[in-house]
């Protein structure tokens, strides 16, 4: 297995992998690891621009949710961020019963976790993908369903936890999918009853479990009350303009977008997925590994902030006036011409992986 620690990076309205090249049309995310991921990112700008919370800039992956609200208008900051990597070595039994076990591709995206729209999944896998727990002075600690039943075990000044668990399970033949999941898959149970992939999905890659804390307070009601228009926290997507509210916690998910650096990511598959090592702290299992981030602690820098300023394609072409017949029609052009340019971005990464920064090296631990 293969732990690495990340702090937040920035808070937008945007999301490269759902609205590409459209800023401000997500509800709102907190981003981890790229600190220049945007509505115009694609797989070559993350692997070549943009420094890194997770670590280094040997990982420029970003991962993202949605941002906690405290019910008082402000963003809860998450205290850090961690991301557990695993799956069995290459060449053992399981990973020859489960399906075919390759390496992470380079340029894979997807959004995993709950659904907006609050349907439940059918695999026992997916149901069981997200979880909320606590720890701390007077936590107690468990795997909760909803973030209301895990506050009512986490008193003021613990952590309150989001985990999600990321699909094993890859198609082989995309990098992205229109709904931005179904090219993924959860594990299954055979008529064997072993852990397998599904046939249409016969590719085992790294999976990862992505786990965001956050220092709690008195805003956060620990009544129980599931009441989804209670002024508690709740995550941006538990309630959004033109839906109806969820109760929170509902509706947590993640998106990710590899952009590891070549060497790096062979070196932690190889050594500590595939030697079935346990590394820890971005250790990359061969006395080499990544560097903390100067100043590292794992304490949100400011734990409440206000919500950015919601810039959208629109507002950045007109000044936020009302568009006009031909600006609309503008509009959607640049939109359809980043759309293409991402599509580009797939089939370039499917063909062949863009090489690091030839300035980046793996370092050994200081």
């Amino acid at each position: 297995a293969f732990r690495m620690t990340c702090k937040a990076s920035h808070n937008a309205y945007d999301d490269p992998i759902v609205y590409p090249g459209q800023p401000g049309a997500s509800h709102l995310h907190t981003f981890f690891g790229n600190t220049l991921a945007d509505a115009n990112s694609t797989y070559q700008s993350l692997r070549t621009s943009g420094d890194s919370t997770c670590h280094s800039k040997l990982n420029r992956s970003a991962y993202w949710i949605p941002a906690m609200m405290n019910g008082r208008g402000q963003v809860v900051m998450p205290d850090f961020l961690t991301v557990y990597y695993k799956r069995w070595p290459a060449g053992s039994t399981r990973c020859q019963e489960a399906g075919t076990c390759i390496a992470m591709p380079r340029g894979l995206r997807m959004v995993f976790g709950r659904k907006m729209t609050g349907e439940v999944a059918t695999n026992s896998f997916e149901q069981n993908a997200v979880h909320f727990d606590c720890q701390g002075t007077g936590a107690v600690g468990g795997t909760y369903t909803t973030l209301v039943e895990a506050a009512t075990h986490c008193p003021s000044g613990a952590l309150i936890g989001a985990i999600v668990n990321a699909p094993s399970c890859w198609n082989g033949t995309q990098l992205d999918s229109a709904d931005h999941r179904s090219h993924m898959a959860y594990f299954v149970y055979n008529a064997e009853n072993k852990v397998v992939c599904p046939s249409t999905h016969p590719f085992v890659v790294p999976a990862f479990t992505l786990s965001a804390w956050f220092m709690t307070d008195d805003t956060l009601n620990r009544s129980g009350n599931t009441d989804p228009n209670l002024q508690t926290w709740y995550f941006a997507s538990d309630r959004m303009s033109g839906m109806t509210n969820k109760t929170s916690g509902a509706t947590f998910h993640s998106d990710w977008f590899g952009a590891w650096d070549d060497a790096a990511l062979t070196a932690w598959q190889t050594n500590c997925i595939d030697k079935l090592l346990s590394c820890t702290t971005g250790n990359l299992g061969n006395g080499t590994g990544m560097k903390w981030l100067s100043g590292f602690n794992f304490t949100a820098d400011q734990r409440l902030v206000n919500p950015p300023t919601r810039v959208s394609v629109a507002m950045l072409c007109t000044g936020n006036r009302k568009l006009k017949p031909a600006e609309q029609e503008m509009v959607s052009t640049l939109r359809r011409k980043l759309d293409a340019a991402m599509k580009r971005d797939i089939m370039l990464a499917m063909a062949k992986p863009i090489m690091g920064d030839k300035s980046l090296s793996v370092r050994a631990v200081a």
